[in-house]
Parts: C-alpha cells; sequence; structure tokens
C-alpha cells in the first residue's frame, strides 16, 4: 500500500501529466477567407494527426458589410487564435487597432475567374474587349461581397467603361454564399470571383480567369492574434500553411504560392 504523502505525490504528478497533455492538444479557433476552403478540408486533417490539436474553423469574406464578414467580425470582438484574410483587409484592422498579429506569413495569392451554370454555353474572355462584350451581353450578373467583388464594382467596371450599364443588373452574393450557389440556381447568369472559390461548386462550369489586363491577384496572409489563447499552438498551424504537404493542397485548389 502506498503511503500517505507518496500517495499524495503520486496523485499530483498524474495531475501534471493530464494538465500538460491538454496543454499539448488544443483547439484553435480560426477565421478564415472562402478563397482558402477548397484546400482546408485536407490541410486541416493532416495537421491534427500530426500534432493532436484541432481546428475550429469559421469563414467569411475578407471585406464587406454583411455580420458573416471578417473585418465586421474582428471589430466587433470576436476572439480568434489566427486570422486568414486578404492582405489589404488585415491591414485596415491592424491601422484601426482591431487586430494586433503577433506574427504574419502570406500563403497564398488568388485570381479572379468566371464561371456560367453548368451546360450554358461559355463566353468569350479572352481579352479586354470580349469580357466588355460578355458583361454587357449578361443577362445578369453575379459577385461577391469580399474582395474581388469590391475590384469588381469599383475598378474594374470603370476601367470597362460599362459600370453604368453593368451596374443596375449585377447581383452581390453576400457573406458564406458563394458565386457558384448563385450561378446553380439560376439566380444570375455570369458569375465572377476567386477562381478557388468558383471550383468549389458542381453545378457551375468555370471559363477561366480574367484577362491580365483585367486580373487583380489577391494576396492571402496568416496570422496569430496577440490575444491567441495558446500562442504556441497557433503559431505552429501558421507555420504548417507553409510546409509542402499544405502548399501542394494550396495549389491543387486553384492557388497560387507567394515569393517567398
Amino acid at each position: 500500500m502506498i503511503s500517505h504523502p507518496l500517495k499524495q505525490l503520486v496523485l499530483a504528478a498524474c495531475g501534471a501529466l493530464a494538465m500538460a497533455g491538454a496543454a499539448r492538444a488544443d483547439d484553435i479557433k480560426v477565421l478564415t477567407t472562402c478563397i482558402m476552403k477548397g484546400s482546408f478540408a485536407q490541410i486541416a486533417a493532416q495537421f491534427e494527426r500530426e500534432t493532436g490539436h484541432t481546428l475550429t474553423m469559421s469563414w467569411g469574406p475578407s471585406s464587406g458589410n454583411s455580420p458573416e464578414a471578417s473585418q465586421v467580425r474582428i471589430k466587433s470582438g470576436e476572439p480568434v487564435d489566427v486570422l486568414i484574410m486578404v492582405d489589404k483587409g488585415m491591414d485596415e484592422l491592424i491601422r484601426g487597432g482591431y487586430f494586433v498579429p503577433l506574427q504574419r506569413r502570406d500563403v497564398a495569392i488568388s485570381q479572379i475567374g468566371v464561371a456560367v451554370k453548368k451546360g450554358q454555353p461559355l463566353p468569350d474572355i479572352g481579352s479586354v474587349d470580349a469580357v466588355r462584350k460578355t458583361l454587357l451581353a449578361a443577362k445578369s450578373i453575379g459577385y461577391s461581397e469580399g474582395a474581388s467583388g469590391h475590384y469588381i464594382s469599383t475598378v474594374m467596371l470603370d476601367k470597362l467603361g460599362i459600370a453604368k450599364e453593368v451596374t443596375p443588373k449585377s447581383k452581390v452574393i453576400l457573406g458564406r454564399k458563394f458565386v457558384g450557389e448563385a450561378l446553380a440556381a439560376g439566380e444570375v447568369e455570369l458569375g465572377l470571383q476567386q477562381l478557388s472559390e468558383l471550383r468549389l461548386e458542381p453545378g457551375v462550369t468555370v471559363v477561366g480567369p480574367l484577362p491580365e489586363a483585367l486580373q487583380k491577384a489577391s494576396l492571402v496572409t496568416a496570422a496569430v492574434s496577440s490575444k491567441a489563447r495558446n500562442v504556441e499552438a497557433a503559431t505552429r498551424f501558421v507555420a504548417f500553411l507553409t510546409t509542402p504537404y499544405a502548399t501542394e493542397a494550396i495549389q491543387n485548389s486553384g492557388l497560387a504560392l507567394p515569393h517567398r
């Protein structure tokens, strides 16, 4: 039989080991742009297998005014351990004092693409003039409230000189809903969004990326919050996003890698 003092030591040691185990296996809360959704099921599963940590993922457009937009949620004080979004949106949060990163890494580059409902004729988007004609001919157009939609509505349509004609027949797809979903449901005839997001919807055909002269590449960046519950675990996840396993999944989803 274990003596009373020794028994207390054993119990204390067991408790310490249990606490250490709990500290090693943390739940990491991640708020991320939907740009990364095509790769994250694979990335999250592998990270959890390798580390024992779990990831609680939440999705939202980087910009916009809907309650699901990342900027709105961070400004409202939603706690996150890791924030992943388009770099300009994160820069705005940092400048405004809403988010303080302890560590930050660029993880992907996204391009805007064009899609139609599956079975519909593919429009010509091979040149600037072709895109102009396609947008004018479309009965309705959809784009997101995120970074790509903001660029399309505030820059690209003006650049093409067709904002007055196209804006009235355009529909902004809000929150977590993908433009591809609106296309597949017949809500819009032509959809523009990040390529990696368009590829998630089986009911659409991705025509291709916008021509280089109209393209707007978005840099996706990941950062550990200064308010992270476990900085070490959160930092490990951000680092994992640049491993060969993760970068292969990112590229397979239709994204490019930033220069390092």
